[in-house]
Order: structure tokens, then sequence, then C-alpha cells
């Protein structure tokens, strides 16, 4: 089965988010969580290839076409815990499984970390509990937080005289082929004057306030009951070296790890391959 995503819109306490919809009614339930400043489009080259599901990729707040967090508010791993399950609940789903990529493969993580009564299956991509930090980088890193939130006050959003030269840039900046930063960027931007901008929050870019140690993450993951399937490209991301991310996967207690040639986004440039580990996982 072939799944085709359509447009789709959930309204939850924070307000309307956007989304991806597609499969069967029925079938396995499936919340995807997309990456950082990626949105919904990140999972539909993977879509056509997943089976029978019923496939809700989500754009989170502050991506894509969602609702942004109010002023004074910020982006963290908890508050978007709390959108996940606002979005589950949105939909009816008292169980769900959960598939995430990068950043979304941590939330969702703590999704059912936390909430393990309600995820029956969890996929994450690229990411598994979060990125860790030592406690002597907690001073500088809560500097860097307070300064980069400030500035970004009075900074204005970049324009674009076209969408071409915002895919150039997440081509460059993410090591992209043409047709997936497209899908990324075609979603994640929005008219204005002179041209397009990010429709994305600024605030997203503000450094993490605070990270958790090692041994929280791996405590994290522990805790996460469900079956899980973790996949992660080869070579490793420079911030998630190989032997810390095996030794994350290997804490789960019901968990089985998948190392494969490819680029961060791997579930767009080689969807196939990747469904193939993870397709029936997540349809039986």
């Amino acid at each position: 089965m072939s799944i085709t995503l359509e447009e789709a819109i959930l309204d939850i306490p924070l307000g309307r988010l956007h989304a991806l919809r597609g499969g069967r009614a029925g079938a396995a339930k499936v919340l995807a969580l997309h990456g950082w400043l990626d949105n919904a489009a990140s999972f539909v080259p993977l879509a056509p290839y997943l089976g029978d599901i019923e496939l809700v990729a989500l754009d989170l707040p502050g991506h894509g076409r969602s609702v942004h967090l109010p002023l004074g508010a910020h982006y963290t791993f908890e508050v978007a815990v709390h959108h996940a399950l606002d979005a589950a609940d949105a939909l009816g789903w008292d169980s769900f499984r959960l598939l995430g990529h990068s950043m979304g493969a941590g939330i969702a993580s703590l999704v059912a970390a936390s909430a393990p009564e309600r995820i029956e299956k969890l996929v994450c991509i690229e990411a598994l509990g979060g990125l860790s930090d030592t406690p002597n980088n907690t001073a500088k890193r809560m500097r860097e937080a307070i300064t980069a939130s400030r500035t970004l006050r009075d900074k204005p959003l970049r324009v674009f005289p076209s969408a071409e030269p915002a895919i150039h840039a997440r081509m460059r900046a993410n090591h992209m082929s043409e047709p997936v930063a497209r899908l990324i960027v075609e979603r994640g931007i929005r008219p204005a004057d002179g041209g397009w901008e990010w429709s994305s929050d600024q605030r997203l870019t503000v450094p993490t306030f605070m990270r958790p140690v090692d041994a929280q993450i791996d405590n994290l993951v522990a805790g996460i009951e469900c079956p899980t399937r973790v996949i992660f490209a080869d070579p490793a991301q420079v911030y998630l070296p190989d032997e810390i991310r095996r030794r994350y996967a290997a804490c789960l207690p019901d968990g089985e790890l998948f190392v494969m040639p490819g680029t961060h986004h791997l579930h767009m440039e080689a969807p196939k391959d990747v469904a193939k580990v993870i397709g029936d996982f997540l349809a039986s």
C-alpha cells in the first residue's frame, strides 16, 4: 500500500497545527515528528514505502505552517512533549506509534519515556534521547542562550527574491540534494515584501539554555518501554559520535540498532532503504 499525504489541520490548546496525513484509517496509527527547522515534508519521500499504516506528519509549533509559541515563551523539549501528546489527543488517539527524525526523534524519545502507556512502538532516525553537555559548560551555555535570545528581538528576517536561493542555502547547510531541500523549503517559506522569508520562528535558533548530562540520557533511554528501532547514518554527526550513540542505543530495554551509509537526512535521500528497516515494524 502506497501512502499519499494530504493537508490536515489539528487544533491543540496552543493553537493550530498543520500536518500531512495519509494511509488507511483503522490501521496502525503513526505520529511523525520532524527535525529542527524542517517540517512535515520531511516524511514525504518515505511515506509511499511505509505500508499499511495511518500516518500523520506534523509541522511542529514554530515550524512549517504551524502556530508559533507566544511572545515570552521558549521552545524546549519538555514543552514539545506536551505538543506531541496534544496532537494525539486532537486525533483521538489514546495509543499510537512514533516516528521521529533528529530533533523529532529526541522529542519522540521523551514522549515514549514519559508517557509509556500511550506509545506502542518507537522509531528514531539520527537521534535518541537528546544531546548532552558537561556540567562545567553550564554557565557558558546559559549566557549564550540569554544573549542570543535578547539579541534576536531586533533581528529582521532574511528575505529571498525567490525560493531558489533559500533552497541552495539549505543544500549547503545540511548537505541535501536539490529535490530534498526543495521539499523542506517550499513548505518552510512564506510571502514577504520583496520576496520570501522563512516561516519558522527565529527563536528556534537560540541555543538550548541547559542540556542534560550523559547519565540522564542513559536513564531516559532506559525508561523507554516499547519496542524501538533506531537508525543512524554512517558517518556519524560530529555532535553525536558513534561510540556515544551506540551506548545510548544499548540502554534500550527492547531496542534494535541499524547503521547504514547515508547523510543526516537519509530518510529523505534513501527512503526505500530506510523503509525496509521500519515499514513492517510500524505496520505490524
